[in-house]
């Protein structure tokens, strides 16, 4: 594996790479790295003829007294991981070469990106649209891969490449899920013991959500409601959102049906946890993932 830290640098390998017709497969991540990023190093790899992966902790889609100055770093640690499986560049850049002095650019997306995650960390979407906008700029791949837990994050990404005719393919990856259910994140790190037992009623409640509409329900209030009242039941943890939305506006809907996403975030301590669960509609017949 070889590791890169300057954009000439990436930019020199990627026109490369792809001057003699081969493939790359992008996987962009903040570090911290657990089994969820590497299933999608391993979608990459299996796809595509060059797997690339960059560790970048963006300060641009943090806001003001979030986690940016304490977020897991242990880049050794991820540099091992990516070597085990494989992977063939590591783009691991500085903040100033992303964000040089005078910098003035950002992307917006919107509205996909205004509501739940949008409301609740502003600014967070614009930053997030910017370094991928710049990543793909620098890496130029075929094919980058997301994972479905970030599902709004996904959303916005789709449009950008739509509206701004990128051309690179976005391949959406099912969440990796630790035993009991709790999909993995970085910020599973900031759990205690009591905190990470208390963690898993994001997904009881998804859970509860998928056997209402399992027994028929379509209400998407219905529904919203009993994760809520199921959620309330954990001292430890405070709701931020739960929503029932359209999976590529992220606008509300009132009944089950088409393809929607059932995204919630909670606060268990300092951590606050994403999850959802899509669910789509075809020939009359629902099916879930979660």
């Amino acid at each position: 594996m070889k590791t890169l830290t300057r954009v000439a640098e990436m930019q020199t390998a990627a026109v490369g790479l792809r001057g003699a017709g081969k493939r790359l497969g992008f996987v962009p991540t903040m570090g911290a790295l657990h089994e969820g990023h590497l299933a999608l190093v391993r979608r990459a790899k299996q796809e595509c003829d060059v797997a690339i992966v960059s560790i970048f902790v963006n300060p641009a889609q943090f806001g003001p007294g979030e986690d940016y100055r304490s977020y897991p770093r242990d880049f050794e640690r991820d540099s091992e991981f990516l070597r085990r499986e494989g992977v063939d560049l590591l783009f691991a850049p500085p903040v100033e070469e992303i964000y040089p002095a005078g910098f003035q650019t950002y992307a917006t997306v919107e509205p996909v990106g205004a509501p739940l995650e949008g409301e609740a960390r502003p600014g967070h979407f614009r930053g997030v649209a910017t370094v991928v906008l710049k990543l793909f700029n620098i890496v130029q791949p075929h094919r980058a891969y997301f994972g479905q837990k970030d599902a709004q994050q996904c959303a916005v990404v789709r449009q950008l490449v739509r509206d701004l005719n990128l051309g690179v393919e976005i391949v959406v990856c099912p969440i990796v899920r630790e035993p009991d259910g709790l999909a993995m994140s970085s910020r599973n790190a900031y759990l205690d013991p009591d905190e990470r037992q208390a963690a898993r009623v994001l997904y009881e409640s998804l859970c509860r959500a998928r056997e209402l509409m399992q027994g028929g329900e379509r209400r998407a209030q219905v529904i919203a409601g009993e994760m809520r009242r199921l959620i309330a039941q954990e001292p430890r943890a405070r709701l931020d959102y739960v929503a029932v939305v359209d999976a590529d506006t992220f606008e509300p809907v009132e009944r089950i049906g088409g393809r929607l996403v059932i995204p919630l975030a909670v606060w268990v301590g300092r951590a606050r946890l994403l999850d959802n669960l899509l669910v789509e509609e075809r020939d009359g017949q629902l099916s879930f993932k979660l």
